[in-house]
Order: C-alpha cells, then sequence, then structure tokens
C-alpha cells in the first residue's frame, strides 16, 4: 500500500525509511519550490509545537527558521544580527506586556 506525503523531509529521511525495510519516492527540489515547501514546513512545525508545546517542536521550527535564511543566502549569524538589533531597539518580549489600547 502506498501512502503519499509530497512534504519536505529532513534529510535522512529516506535512510531511515529504506532502512525500515520500505521504499520510497523523493525528488530534489529546485532553489523557488525548496522556499515556498520551507514555507509550507514552517507553518507545519508552528502547528505542531502550538498543538503540542513540545521542546522538540519547538527545535523542529528552529531548524526550518535555519534552513529558510540559508535558502534566502543568509547565515544564522546574520539572522541573529537583525534579531538582536531590532531587540536593541525595540525591546523583547521578556516584560509580558500585553498592549490593550492606544488614544
Amino acid at each position: 500500500m502506498t501512502k503519499t506525503y509530497h512534504k519536505l523531509v529532513r534529510d535522512k529521511i529516506p535512510e531511515i525509511i529504506e532502512a525500515g525495510g520500505s521504499s520510497c519516492t523523493t525528488e530534489i527540489l529546485e532553489e523557488e519550490r525548496y522556499l515556498q515547501m520551507l514555507h509550507v514546513k514552517l507553518q507545519e512545525e508552528l502547528q505542531e509545537y502550538l498543538q503540542s508545546g513540545e521542546i522538540e517542536e519547538l527545535a523542529d521550527l528552529l531548524e526550518v527558521m535555519m534552513a529558510t535564511a540559508a535558502a534566502r543566502g543568509l547565515s544564522w549569524e546574520q539572522v541573529e544580527a537583525i534579531r538582536q538589533t531590532k531587540k536593541a531597539a525595540r525591546g523583547g518580549f521578556e516584560k509580558r506586556i500585553l498592549l490593550k489600547a492606544v488614544e
């Protein structure tokens, strides 16, 4: 019986599937399609984290974020520098502030 997925998976997943005695069909994506599928994967991982609250899902989300940065030609260090600049200018979320209204 064939189960269809059509989703981006981690690099070792095909090897793991075959080691388990199954076979799989894969495709290496072109750059534009890869970025599209990374965006889909970001949404998937975010939903999984929001539903479960598990730290493993948060780690998966970070992995996809790092892959997305790399696919866009950015190093994680560049992303981190942007994050730090924004935090210095606008703050983080440590104070737990909920903005309720502005007049």
